[in-house]
C-alpha cells in the first residue's frame, strides 16, 4: 500500500470513528478483501476497495430538462441553493453538502474540489472521463461544482443535482458520470416533466433512466417522479396524462410501487375546481411523504449498502470475473500450445534433416554413433541451438497470445471497476508457468479466505440487525431490580428507561 492511499484510509478511519463507529468495524474486512484482489491483479497497490465506494449517505437527483429537480431540492433543504427556471440553468453536476464554517453565505466551489478530494464520490473522476472522451478529463470544471449550506436538512448527507438529461445528444463523458453516481448512490430520484404530453417520444431517455436501472440488483433504490402534475388539471381527463406515463414506465420495466406524482404548490397552475384541487393535493402530499420518508432512511440504507457491498463484489468475482479469467487463460494456453507444437515440429524436422544429410557423407566404415561421438561439440551446439530456438518461440508465443487475448478483456469491470485485463496479464508473465489452469492468485486457500470474509460480512449484517430489529420477536425489557438487604433510603429515583427506547446515535 502506497503512502497516499494509507493517508486517505487513515482520514477515513478518523471520520468514521467520530461519525459512525459501526462502519469503522467493517474497514478491516475491506482490507482483507484488498489482499485477495491485489494477489489476483484486479486492483493495484495504489488502490483499495474502500476507496472505490462512497462512505457517506448519497442521494442523486436525475431527470429530464426542466423537470423541477432543482426546485424539489430547494424545497427539501428549505432555502434556495440551486437556481431554477423553465430552461436548463445548471449544466453541471452539483454536489450539495453542509459547510463547516458559520458564515451566512453559501459557497460554490470548482470541480477540482471534488476531483481531488477522496472524501467525495467524484474523487479522480477526471481520469474516468478521459477514458471515454479523450481530452475531456482536463475540463473537469465544466462538469462538476460543489455547493455548501448550513441548513440542517442535509446533515450527514450529500445530494447530487444532475444537469438535464437528454440521451439523444448526451455527451459520453456526462453519461459516464451519471452511471458513476448511480452506482454509488443510496437513493436515486429520477424526475420527469408532466408537461410533456408524449412520453413515447422520449424512448432514449426512458431507456437510460428507466429500462437500464429497472434491471439492476439494487433497483429498489430508484424512485421515479412525475413532477409538475398540476398542469394535468387543465385536461378534460387528468388521469389520462398519468396513465400515459405509467404505461410508458411499465413498458420500460418499472414496477408501479416506485412511481410518484408531485408538484410544487408555490409555482403550481391554479386549479379552480375545489374538489379536483383537494384530490391533487391529497395525492401529492401522500407521495411527498413517501419520498421524504425514503430520504430520511438513507443513512440506515448507507450502513447496509457498505456492509453488503463486500458480498456483492465477492459474488461478482465468483460468478463473473473468475469465469472470464479462466476462459481467457484457456484461450491463451491453447494458442501457446499450438504455436509451440508447430515450432517444435519444424525444429525437429530441421534437426533431423541435418542429421540425415550428415549421415549421407559419413566416411566408409564409420557408424552414425561414431560420427556423433567424434563431433560431440558440433552435436551439442545443434541441440542447444534447437532448444534456444524452441524457448524463444515459446516466449514469443506467450507474449503474442497474451496481448491478443487481453484485448478482449475490460480494464474496468463491474461496480468497482476491477481490471480484468491486468489480472489476466499478471498470470502470463514470463516466470509463471503456462501449465497452471487457474487465474493467478486464485486457489483453494484464496477461496477459503474469500468464504471467511463472506462469513464475517454476515456477522456485520447481524450486528446491524441487532441495532435496528429484534429477529427473535422478544421485546427488550428493563433489567430486573436487585433486592436490597436493608430498606433503601427514601430518595426519589429517576424513572427507568427501556434500552430499546433510548435515542440511538446518528449512524
Amino acid at each position: 500500500m502506497n503512502q497516499s492511499l494509507s493517508n486517505r484510509l487513515t482520514r477515513l478511519e478518523q471520520h468514521l470513528e467520530a461519525e459512525n463507529p459501526v462502519l469503522l468495524e467493517v474497514l478491516p474486512t475491506y482490507y482483507k478483501f484488498d489482499k485477495i484482489l491485489r494477489r489476483m491483479g484486479l486492483i493495484g497497490r495504489e488502490s483499495s476497495l474502500a476507496s472505490r465506494i462512497s462512505w457517506w449517505p448519497l442521494i442523486s437527483v436525475l431527470g429530464t430538462f426542466s423537470s423541477g429537480k432543482s426546485s424539489f431540492i430547494n424545497a427539501y433543504i428549505g432555502e434556495k441553493v440551486q437556481s431554477t427556471g423553465n430552461q436548463a440553468v445548471d449544466d453541471k453536476f452539483t454536489v450539495i453538502c453542509q459547510r463547516t464554517s458559520d458564515t451566512d453565505a453559501n459557497r460554490t466551489l470548482p470541480g477540482t474540489a471534488l476531483d481531488a478530494d477522496p472524501r467525495f464520490p467524484f474523487y479522480r473522476i477526471s481520469s474516468e472521463i478521459e477514458k471515454v472522451a479523450r481530452g475531456e478529463g482536463k475540463h473537469i470544471e465544466s462538469y462538476l461544482q460543489l455547493r455548501t449550506t448550513r441548513n440542517p436538512a442535509i446533515e450527514n448527507k450529500i445530494i447530487i443535482d444532475s444537469p438535464g438529461f437528454d440521451a439523444d445528444d448526451q455527451r459520453r463523458s456526462t453519461l459516464r458520470i451519471t452511471d458513476h453516481i448511480i452506482d454509488l448512490s443510496d437513493l436515486v430520484l429520477v424526475f420527469f416533466d408532466a408537461r410533456h404530453p408524449e412520453p413515447g417520444a422520449m424512448q432514449d431517455t426512458l431507456e437510460h433512466l428507466v429500462r437500464r436501472t429497472a434491471k439492476r440488483t439494487d433497483a429498489s433504490k430508484f424512485l421515479y417522479i412525475l413532477n409538475q402534475i398540476d398542469t394535468a388539471a387543465k385536461e378534460d381527463n387528468p388521469e389520462d396524462v398519468v396513465g400515459a406515463w405509467q404505461r410508458a414506465m411499465a413498458q420500460a420495466g418499472l414496477s408501479a410501487g416506485q412511481f410518484y406524482t408531485i408538484y410544487n404548490e408555490a409555482v403550481a397552475v391554479p386549479i379552480e375546481n375545489h374538489a379536483l384541487r383537494e384530490r391533487f393535493r391529497e395525492k401529492r402530499d401522500a407521495d411527498l411523504a413517501r419520498i421524504h420518508a425514503r430520504i430520511a432512511e438513507v443513512e440506515l440504507h448507507r450502513n447496509y449498502r457498505i456492509v453488503s457491498f463486500i458480498e456483492t463484489v465477492a459474488k461478482e468475482i465468483e460468478h463473473d470475473v473468475l469465469p472470464q479469467l479462466k476462459a481467457a487463460r484457456r484461450r491463451w494456453r491453447r494458442g501457446v500450445a499450438l504455436i509451440d507444437a508447430v515450432a517444435l515440429a519444424a525444429i525437429v524436422a530441421a534437426t533431423g534433416g541435418l542429421i540425415y544429410l550428415s549421415g549421407l557423407t559419413l566416411p566408409e566404415g564409420m557408424s552414425g554413433f561414431d560420427w556423433v561421438m567424434a563431433h560431440r561439440i558440433e552435436t551439442a551446439a545443434v541441440l542447444i541451438a534447437a532448444a534456444v530456438m524452441a524457448g524463444t518461440v515459446h516466449f514469443w508465443a506467450r507474449g503474442l497470445m497474451a496481448r491478443r487475448v487481453a484485448r478482449g478483456l475490460p480494464e474496468a469491470y463491474g461496480e468497482v471497476d476491477l481490471d480484468l485485463r491486468a489480472a489476466f496479464l499478471k498470470g502470463t508473465r514470463w516466470f509463471r508457468t503456462s501449465f497452471r489452469r487457474m487465474p493467478v492468485g486464485w486457489g483453494r486457500r484464496t477461496a477459503a479466505r474469500l468464504q471467511a470474509i463472506r462469513d464475517t460480512v454476515a456477522g456485520h449484517i447481524q450486528n446491524l440487525n441487532d441495532r435496528y430489529a429484534d429477529p427473535s420477536g422478544k421485546a427488550r425489557s428493563a433489567p430486573e431490580p436487585i433486592e436490597a438487604i436493608a430498606p433503601a433510603p427514601a430518595i426519589e429515583a429517576a424513572p427507568a428507561t427501556d434500552p430499546a427506547e433510548e435515542p440511538r446515535k446518528n449512524v
